[in-house]
């Protein structure tokens, strides 16, 4: 398989090249997530571990040339930080791209010290917040066992004392937290990130996306935040950003 896609439209980070350091073809992740466009979580793991080596990722980028984009961005079939060589390889990718580089987590391994020391080499981190308290990060998140919900928070406002890039927190909306907006905002502001991306499933998956209407109700929810993007506003119907999972099988084969 290969390890990047795209560049694909993206309505947080514009012309997006993905890159996935996990590498499988079955989602890996700390997480299953109950609208995760990818289904259902195939191996379940919070360890982070190698998959692929800088090696085969420096060799793939440099056949693929000069890249136009807007950030290198690492993504893909799981939850990013769960490859130990992470750091190093944002490293590399911007050495050889001279781009940006962003990385999109569930924030489930920020409180390791191990992680947290690798994201912040990225110059924007892309946090996910879905629930203001525990149960409901059990039903929406349906977490590993063990990265419980103060664990996990708490970790995301360590990162964010240290951190000195841009981070966002992406905060999925669906029916089962629609009305938790405003505790959900409350949260929000403990962590004080640079920008917040109130987002739906508009992509294929098992959960409804909540409509324009209730998105822009709960956008008032966080009229305090300096920079506040919705999905709706963002991703017009010409830049709609591709399927992910659709991306990839249409990735080749190096």
């Amino acid at each position: 398989m290969a390890l990047t896609y795209g560049p694909v439209r993206s309505w947080r980070l514009g012309r997006s090249f993905g890159i996935d350091l996990l590498n499988t073809r079955r989602k890996v992740c700390s997480f299953n997530c109950v609208y995760c466009q990818l289904g259902k979580t195939a191996k379940v793991i919070v360890e982070p571990t190698e998959f692929i080596s800088l090696e085969q990722l420096a060799s793939e980028i440099k056949l693929l040339g000069p890249m136009k984009a807007d950030y290198a961005t690492f993504s893909g079939m799981g939850e990013p930080t769960l490859a130990s060589n992470l750091g190093a390889a944002i490293e590399l990718v911007r050495s050889i791209l001279d781009l940006p580089v962003a990385v999109l987590t569930n924030s489930s391994l920020m409180f390791r010290e191990d992680v947290k020391e690798q994201l912040a080499r990225a110059d924007m981190v892309v946090a996910k917040l879905d629930a203001p308290n525990a149960d409901l990060f059990t039903k929406v998140n349906k977490p590993a066992s063990g990265l419980g919900f103060h664990l996990v928070t708490d970790g995301m406002k360590r990162f964010r004392d240290t951190y000195r890039g841009k981070l966002a927190l992406q905060i999925m909306f669906i029916a089962a937290n629609k009305d938790y907006a405003s505790e959900i905002a409350a949260l929000s502001h403990q962590i004080s990130p640079d920008e917040v991306q109130i987002n739906t499933p508009l992509r294929p998956c098992a959960v409804r996306p909540l409509p324009p209407k209730s998105i822009a109700e709960i956008q008032k929810e966080f009229t305090n935040f300096g920079s506040v993007v919705t999905v709706y506003e963002a991703a017009k119907p010409e830049v709609m950003p591709l399927d992910l999972e659709e991306t990839l099988r249409r990735r080749p084969r190096l």
